[in-house]
């Protein structure tokens, strides 16, 4: 592959952009370090503090329409969305992961902008704290530097007529 024909978005946002960050209320002990990981993560890589806006939700089941509310406006460049759908002795778990996870990805391709999916879906609580900044990282922030990356990518895709990459 020709590098020279290759396009990726930056890690690092340079301009004005503003993020919504829309995290479910319930399992907060998982959450809320979700959340602390991409606001940590968003800050680190050019988004200022006051450019960041952060919704609560009940829940993951009502994520996607959050979601598509914040994304809908005209100052959001990029949604993240964070919750912690943990597996119990019911098919609840599934459906509320689903519906999550798809609803979330419809937004996207509605809105036609960057909005990430941090939705844990782990057995077990300490799974889930294990991904929340435990020792498998924490994926608040990795779904915080994706939305960063896809900003930067829809924004050059956007330019591909007016610029040689």
């Amino acid at each position: 592959m020709n590098n020279s024909n290759c396009i990726v978005g930056d890690k690092i946002l340079t301009n004005n952009h503003k993020v919504a960050i829309v995290a479910a209320e319930f399992n907060s002990l998982v959450v809320n370090k979700l959340l602390e990981g991409a606001i940590d993560t968003l800050k680190r890589h050019g988004v200022l503090e006051e450019n960041i806006i952060i919704i609560r939700t009940p829940g993951a089941f009502e994520l996607p329409l959050a979601c598509l509310k914040i994304a809908k406006s005209d100052n959001i460049d990029g949604v993240i969305a964070l919750g912690a759908v943990l597996d119990g002795q019911t098919r609840h778990f599934d459906f509320v992961a689903g519906c999550s996870a798809s609803g979330i990805n419809e937004v996207a391709l509605k809105t036609e902008k960057p909005v990430s999916l941090g939705v844990l879906t782990c057995e077990t609580q300490e799974q889930a704290l294990d991904r929340a900044g435990g020792k498998m990282g924490n994926k608040g922030a990795e779904a915080a530097l994706a939305c960063i990356e896809m900003i930067s990518l829809l924004a050059k895709l956007s330019n591909i007529d007016e610029e040689r990459y």
